[in-house]
Parts: structure tokens; sequence; C-alpha cells
């Protein structure tokens, strides 16, 4: 009797294995993600257990075949993970499948997947290339070339960062929005000299030159009601911030390079004291998951860090391109999350479904920090002031510093009295009158007409102040380029030089110069991605 226990045994363990697989199988064909990934563990620990035991009438034909089932469930469970986002297990599933059937079919366009989304293209570009060589290849040659294609074209990207959204524009967001890849250009982080760490350009760079290309560790959009009820929005709000927090908490503990990685963001706490990370610790071929630690961050330090470096996308400093434009959105991205503010900015971004793209809003030399606006740097130094309290910072900018030195100047506070009951063009008039005798020059007069730009702004848009004023006051060109020049690219300084093109007619030199400041200027607002035709069509020149 208990010798044919024996015997029945291994058939029962066989036929339990069987119904586990074929479950398993069909959970995965039926994409209920979490539970294939239960059923398939549950395999993979009876073949395990399989393997590992010695029977005393082992079956040589079914032994073999215990590796092969136990790679296809790993396979499997892979492919299982990878759809509930679940990158690092998966990717760890194919190598545990690859080592037992190397090269292994499935395995291999799992794999590219995994690294595909991972954005180490030229690891998936391998991946795919591998299963190009093997015999079931030519029953999925198209998917697997399509695989291919795309690989080389993000990697291409990733390497170069010759993005083009020309297309796209021209007609008018409509479709797809363009495929775009992970891309660090000339930065490294380094101490900023006014706030803790800064992004720094490792070379000059002309306007509208892109810097960084990255993709949000976690986001989240609503609308917000257009009716004037604030309860109602403010709620929208809490649940919006709610819902990221549960989102960064969750590739926190999936993925211990993006716990890491997060760390290595301001808290608020002694900045000073803050390590400078490697830029290259953010690129994403740079590691293996196991360098980096296995500490749980814990939930305060966390919000901290949101609190801290979460990014609205619809800002002073953005443009949101795309089905995105009618949302109020929120989310952390990591190296934008070095760019500290200044009153004189030079970088600017754009945000495409969760990716932000920041490129040069003007010039920036070799060494100069890469800095946006928080909020509007088009105002006088008390009003900037008022605005940086509420970001919980001082600014000290050499814009803010320079204004400090004129600002307890009698004739500035007579102008600045003048803003409520004084012609716009007289404003202008005394202004400039004012710098003159100063003797102020270069960057410093256009730090002034940037916090005056609004009675600019009216001056030039009216035909009667510039008739009584346009001859006494600097021409249009010279003060958009100044402000361009300090404070970099603006749609109202844009409008402005449009108003002067429509007078002009387009035709004569001024017209031509105006056109080509314009575009310039585009440059600094939308970035090198959108090429010249794309551009008169977006700017409505």
């Amino acid at each position: 009797m208990g010798e044919t226990q024996e015997h029945l045994r291994p058939e029962t363990e066989e036929e339990t294995m069987q119904q586990l697989r074929s479950k398993a199988t069909e959970l995965l064909l039926r994409k209920e993600w979490a539970d294939s990934v239960q059923a398939n563990s549950h395999f993979i620990s009876l073949c395990q257990e399989q393997i590992s035991k010695t029977h005393p009438h082992p079956d040589p034909d079914r032994l073999s075949k215990i590796p092969k089932s136990l790679c296809l469930a790993l396979s499997n469970r892979a492919e299982a993970r990878f759809h509930l986002r679940q990158f690092v297990e998966a990717l760890r599933d194919c190598d545990e499948a690859l080592e037992i059937e190397s090269p292994h079919f499935k395995t291999l366009i799992c794999k590219g997947k995994i690294l595909l989304n991972l954005n180490r293209y030229n690891a998936a570009l391998e991946c795919f290339r591998s299963a190009l060589l093997d015999s079931q290849a030519s029953l999925n040659s198209e998917s697997i070339n399509g695989y291919l294609e795309k690989c080389k074209k993000l990697e291409f990207l990733s390497r170069t960062g010759a993005f083009d959204f020309s297309d796209w524009v021209t007609n008018g967001f409509r479709g797809n929005p363009p495929e775009l890849a992970e891309f660090i250009g000339a930065v490294e982080i380094k101490k900023s000299e006014t706030s803790g760490r800064g992004l720094f350009s490792t070379k000059n760079v002309d306007s509208g030159t892109l810097m960084v290309v990255t993709k949000a560790i976690a986001s989240e959009r609503v609308v917000l009601p257009l009716s004037s009820d604030e309860v109602l929005g403010k709620n929208k709000q809490l649940v919006m911030w709610k819902n990221l927090i549960d989102k960064v908490v969750e590739s926190t503990a999936k993925c211990r390079r993006t716990n890491d990685l997060i760390c290595n963001l301001s808290s608020g706490e002694e900045e000073d004291g803050l390590e400078v990370p490697d830029i290259t610790l953010f690129r994403p071929e740079a590691a293996e998951e196991s360098i980096f630690s296995n500490e749980k961050t814990d939930m305060g330090r966390i919000l901290s860090i949101l609190d801290v470096n979460s990014l609205v996308e619809d800002s002073i400093s953005a443009k949101i391109l795309g089905k995105n434009c009618g949302y109020y959105g929120v989310g952390l991205w990591l190296i934008p999350s070095f760019i500290n503010h200044s009153c004189n900015p030079n970088a600017r971004r754009l945000h495409i479904g969760d990716y932000m793209i920041v490129h040069a809003s003007r010039d920036i030399k070799a060494g100069e920090e890469i800095t946006f606006a928080y909020f509007d740097v088009f105002s006088p130094l008390r009003k900037r002031r008022e605005m940086a309290k509420t970001w919980g910072f001082n600014c000290s900018c050499k814009r803010c510093k320079f204004e400090e030195s004129v600002c307890g100047k009698q004739e500035m506070k007579e102008i600045e009295m003048g803003l409520d009951r004084l012609e716009a063009g007289a404003i202008v008039y005394g202004l400039e009158e004012a710098m003159r005798r100063w003797m102020v020059r270069g960057k410093e007069k256009g730090y002034l007409r940037a916090s005056f730009w609004e009675v600019y702004s009216e001056t030039f848009g009216s035909e009667k102040s510039m008739r009584r004023w346009g001859r006494r006051i600097p021409a249009r060109e010279a003060v958009v380029g100044s402000i361009g020049e300090v404070v970099g690219s603006d749609e109202r300084v844009i409008n402005v030089l449009k108003k002067g093109l429509n007078r002009n007619g387009g035709g004569d030199v001024i017209g031509m110069v105006e056109m080509e400041r314009a575009m310039k200027l585009g440059k600094g607002i939308y970035g090198k991605v959108i090429k010249k035709q794309a551009m008169r069509a977006l700017l409505e020149l």
C-alpha cells in the first residue's frame, strides 16, 4: 500500500502543477494581472521545490520539463508585473528566466518592453535584436521591427535632443503628440549662490536651446470649476494633492532607484548642508537597482519633499501643449526640482503629457545658473518681494540687488507714485530720463524696464501715446531687446512687437527686424523644438 502511495504522489503533484499552470495562463490571457502574478508565483514555488527534491523513482523526461515550465512561468509573471508597472520585479523575473534558457523568445520581448519603459533604450534594443534571431521571430517580425525602430528613434533623441514638434503644431495639436525620450543636455548640479543647490549650464547656449526633457515621477490633473465656488475648487485641489502623494509613495515603494533619487531632493531644511548629486545619477541607464538603498522613506519626509519640489503645470514660466491644456495639473519632476527662482530668469518649460521640456528662454553663458520665474517678474521690486514672501523665500538675484540700490532715490519714489495718476507715456519718459541721469547702462536698463513693463506696454499699444511720446522715448525694438536680454521671452513682449508689425505692415526694414526679433522671442517661449514656419503659425505672425 505504501509503495502504491509513493508511486502515485508524483503523478498527483504533476496534475496539480498542470492545473495551476493552466489557471495562471488563463488569468494572463484574461488580463487579470494581479491574480496572474499570484498564480504564477505559486507555480514557480512548486517548480523550485520539484527541482530541489530527490525522488526515489525519478522520471528523467518529467524532470527535464520542469526547468522549461519554470522559465515560461517566470516570463509570464514578468509580463503580468510589467502591466502592473512593477518594472523592477518584472526585470528580475526576466533575468531568472534567461538564466534557465537563453535565449528565450518570449522573455526577450518582455524584457525589451520593460527596459523601453525604463527609458533604457540601448539595453532594450539589444533584447529586440536578440529576439529577432529566434525562429519564432518570423511570426512576429512586424511587431519586433516596430519595437526596434522605436528604440532606435528614442535612443537618438535621448542622445542628441533633436526633437521636432513642428508637424504636430501645424496640425493644431491634433492626433498623438510626438514621441519623447529622456534627455539631459549640457547641465550639472552645483551649489547655488542664492539658494542651496542649483542646475547650471556647462556651455554657452543660445535662446531656445534644449536643456532637459524628463517624465514626471508622478502627476495628477483636475478640471477646476469655472464658477466662483472656491470651496469646490479647493476640495478638488485637495483630492488632486492626495492622489499625487499616493502615486509618489507607490513609486518609491516599487523602485529603490526612484526612492533614492527622490531622497536627493530638498525637504526645505538645512539647504546648505545637502550633498550635491552627480547629474549622471539621473540618467536612466546610470546604474543597476542593486546599488540603491533598501531604506524606506518615511511619509513625513515625502510630504516635505513634495511641498518644496512639486510644480504646477499652469505657471508664468510654462506652456501646456496638447490635450492637457484645459486641466490644472501638478507633478514631481526630478532634475527640474533643482531649478531655483530668479527675477532675471533664463529658462522656461513646456508640458506635453507627463513630460516637461526645459529650454533656454534667453542666451545663457557657461557656468550660469539655470533659473525659472516662479511668479510674474514683470513687476516692480515691491510687488516681487511680496510674491517671493508667499513662496517662503527672499530673492537675492542680481536684478533685485540692483533695484534695491535705486529704489530709495527720490525720483524713483516719484515715478512709482505717478503710476496711478500719470499718463503711461509720461512715466516711461520720466524713467528713461532718470536712467540717463543715473548713468544706468546695459542689463540694468532692462531690469527697470521689465519692472515698469505695464506702462511701456500701454504706451507702445496706444497710437495716441506714441504720437505724443514716440520721438522722446526709446524705440519699441530697443526696449523689447533689453527686456528679453535680462528676463527672457514672454508672450506679452511678443504681442507688443506684433502690434508694431501690424502698424508697419511687416514689409519694410523695421518690420523685418521686428519679425526676426519676434521669432527669436518665440524660440525663448517654445524652444527650438518648433521650426520657423510652425513657429510663425503658432505666434500668428
